[in-house]
């Protein structure tokens, strides 16, 4: 970012008492703030057409629902219904009279000309709102337009501008995808999943429901599946009865009576589920249940450690047909025309070393294994197809071959997609890169445990799913987009909110709203109002994007400090230096200021005039400029490792500590530390289990060999390759607390600054020490 001198870049902590990395000091392109309140309509997604009239239509409790047949009043109550919950007001239905009626009509016209079945037209006048569509999802997402614009605020007075609004999706396939089988939701917060899915305007839910560390779904042929396979004994003192030391297993799964009843509860809202079936990877927990299903058929437990696991089904005929079985009833609990079936990640080191999956793949033509697991993949499309369904996958599957009617959904970036249209299949975009949920969305401390990357707002509102380079004549193979929720890191429903909201409504926009009608500035200034509304359904959206973030210039020695500060999402900043709450009339930050230290900052977000988020504190001392929490560290650049943020391993329920990692080499680095006047070094960690499985990558996984029994605490100069300044022997374990407080005296005569890094020697499995704060002792 260009700052020189000893700056710290930082977000503010809620709690306001240490300084934490920041990205994204500014943005290029500002909040709108052209258009007046009054004349914007604060949609999301961004309709497809509005014209703008003169007059308003005013709802309140008298405010009549007229519906007109069946349909048309399902959807009227649950307009009803989302009005009461957002707005407090009970509305009443009763049959349209005549078409001069004055109130909120909702009608299906069969002779509706329309280019989906999704569209809708939207007409307000001072007299009336008449909604129209060919068939009830149309008129379901008509409702969800006019729910939005009654609820973009929490005046008294609920008007609705006078308007026409023509709109239609852009794609058909506007997915989210949840992850079930890592970490467990119940059947109320997927419900909870699907309502906020509709009030997007998403259609798909892809239900990722078996994996290597959990089977979630009922199959009453093989009752092991869930009785075994939906148990694992989590890693570290979370799978420890910590009065006792007996193990505690994480269940769960659903009952078909309950998959029965979430598939209707996602029909009612016009939702279709694709149940997803991994095969012939991510099989742990199937083969736990029924070793004979495994490559060595010998017994094992269901995986409690993330990554890519080794474990595959093996290829005997009695196990295609135990597949075959398990499709059986998962078709019958889910009427949508998809299944996915996985394909992803799955390395072929068992098969290569099997003799027996060797003999059979010679037995039936399969030249290598990715044929072998195109021979699988055929099959269960054969299977599909006579069942009336269409196979999806990975776009893994494209490897050896692949059926004409099967679906690609391309994760590793767009390539897959690509190739997969200019074969004839039809795909859905959903690269990890721009798609994923359960990256980080901020640099913010504040952020729950996620994996390295970060994908801020900005970058998924910005994907556009049809490549440019896809020719004209294969574009229509793109079904749409899809944004996916893995689990690994997300341990309970609110961190899932948080990684969720509000990015899913970027995802909503891109796949609805016409590309040319997409604009990121515009998109902001209508976001406050969704979140008004989030907050109104009991949404916990992620607050972290609308922190305010500081980065200061200090001179420690002249006990002065020059501040800069920011919001990754570009909305107005106002402050105070005197210890007050920011206020409306509180200066706008607009350029860095110098402070005399100590001094308390203080600073929160808003927009048009009010709040956007909780207010950040910072108090800049003598005392914060020395210290360092793992958040604010860099990773060594000299080791290119890769970087988590991850949970503590206990206590079982509640609140566990968070670090930042590099699995690969356990390093961290203070860039410029100014070690004028330091005498040493103190280090607080901690240690966790190492809960992850590589594959290929294992080799890259490197450690400085410990000297004593249980390694070295190394403070280096110049980089995690550089001088040793000390090193400081660990002990067997932490203290009770979990934690250790080690002192690394520095020799005579380090000063200026300083690279300094701090590094863990010994091997990281199968516990590995995590830092947690690094201060300088003057």
């Amino acid at each position: 970012m260009g700052f020189s001198g000893t700056r710290v870049f930082a977000l503010l902590l809620a709690a306001g008492l240490l300084p934490v990395a920041l990205s994204g000091c500014g943005k290029d392109e500002p909040v709108d703030t052209d258009t007046p309140t009054a004349e914007r309509l604060s949609l999301i997604p961004a309709p497809a057409s509005v014209q703008r009239n003169d007059g308003e239509f005013i709802v309140d409790a008298a405010t009549p629902l007229l519906a007109r047949g069946e349909a048309a009043r399902t959807v009227a109550a649950q307009f009803a219904g989302f009005v009461s919950k957002a707005r407090g007001i009970d509305l009443k239905i009763s049959d349209a009279a005549d078409d001069d009626a004055s109130g909120i009509v909702f009608a299906i016209d069969s002779g509706m000309a329309a280019a989906s079945p999704e569209a809708y037209m939207l007409e307000v006048s001072p007299e009336r709102i008449q909604m129209t569509a060919a068939d009830a999802r149309g008129l379901f997402y008509g409702a969800v337009t006019l729910w939005q614009l009654l609820t973009g605020n929490d005046d008294d007075r609920i008007s609705v501008p006078a308007l026409r609004i023509d709109d239609a999706p852009r794609f058909a396939w506007r997915g989210f995808m949840l992850d079930s089988a890592r970490h467990f939701q119940s059947v109320d917060e997927i419900k909870q999943m699907l309502d906020a899915m509709a009030l997007h305007k998403l259609n798909t839910f892809h239900w990722h429901l078996t994996d290597d560390q959990g089977w979630r779904i009922e199959i009453k042929r093989y009752p092991r599946l869930t009785e075994v396979g939906g148990c694992r004994i989590p890693a570290g003192d979370a799978g420890r009865d910590p009065a006792t030391g007996k193990p505690v297993p994480y269940c769960g799964y659903y009952t078909q009576d309950q998959i029965r009843e979430v598939v209707e509860y996602a029909a009612q809202r016009h939702i279709t589920i694709v149940p997803e079936i991994d095969v012939p990877g991510h099989a742990q927990a199937a083969v736990a249940a029924y070793p004979e299903l495994g490559v060595t058929g010998k017994p094992i437990h269901v995986l409690n450690e993330w990554g890519v696991n080794t474990t595959l089904f093996n290829v005997e005929e009695s196990t295609f047909v135990f597949l075959e079985n398990v499709l059986a009833e998962v078709v019958e609990l889910f009427p949508g025309p998809y299944v996915h079936v996985g394909g992803d990640e799955a390395v072929k080191d068992q098969w290569q070393a099997s003799a027996r999956v060797q003999q059979r793949m010679r037995e039936l033509g399969a030249k290598d294994e990715m044929a072998m697991q195109s021979h699988l993949i055929k099959r269960l499309e054969k299977f599909l197809a006579a069942h009336d369904r269409r196979l999806i996958g990975w776009d893994e599957i494209l490897e050896g071959g692949l059926p004409p009617e099967a679906t690609v959904m391309s994760w590793r970036g767009i390539e897959g997609g690509l190739e997969a249209a200019r074969q004839g299949h039809d795909v859905v975009m959903s690269p990890s890169s721009e798609t994923y949920l359960d990256y980080l969305q901020t640099d913010s401390p504040n952020e729950p445990p996620g994996r390295p990357a970060t994908i801020p707002l900005e970058q998924i509102y910005a994907f556009e799913p049809v490549p440019t380079e896809l020719e004209d004549s294969q574009r229509h193979h793109i079904l749409g987009l899809q944004a996916n929720m893995w689990t690994e890191h997300t341990r309970n429903f609110q961190r899932l909110q948080h990684n969720v909201f509000p990015r899913l409504a970027a995802v909503a926009e891109t796949g609805w709203t016409p590309q040319a009608g997409k604009d990121y500035p515009d998109f902001l200034a209508r976001l406050p109002a969704q979140l008004h509304r989030y907050s109104a359904m009991g949404i916990g959206y992620a607050k972290t994007p609308f922190e305010v973030g500081i980065a200061i210039d200090d001179d420690r020695k002249a006990g002065t400090a020059q501040v800069m500060l920011s919001n990754p999402l570009g909305y107005e900043v106002r402050y105070s230096t005197d210890g007050s709450q920011p206020v409306a009339a509180s200066p706008v930050y607009r350029s860095p200021f110098d402070v005399k230290l100590p001094v308390q900052v203080r600073a929160a977000t808003f927009f048009e005039g009010k709040p956007l988020g909780d207010t950040s504190e910072f108090r800049i001392d003598a005392a914060s400029l020395l210290r360092r929490s793992d958040e604010q560290l860099a990773v060594c650049p000299d080791t290119g490792r890769l970087l988590l943020r991850l949970e503590d391993d206990g206590p079982a329920q509640g609140e566990r500590a968070i670090f930042n990692v590099t699995i690969f080499y356990p390093c961290w680095q203070w860039n410029g530390a100014d070690l004028d006047g330091i005498s040493a070094v103190n280090v607080r960690a901690g240690r966790i289990p190492y809960y992850f499985q590589l594959a290929h990558d294992e080799p890259s996984r490197t450690f400085e060999p410990a000297k004593t029994a249980h390694g070295e605490l190394e403070i280096r100069a110049n980089g995690c390759h550089g001088k040793v300044l000390n090193s400081v022997t660990l002990p067997a374990a932490p203290d009770a607390d979990g934690f250790i407080n080690l002192t690394a005296s520095l020799p005579e005569g380090i000063t200026g600054k300083q690279d300094l890094c701090v590094l863990f020697t010994g091997d990281t499995r199968p516990d590995m020490w995590v830092l947690d704060e690094v201060a300088l002792q003057p």
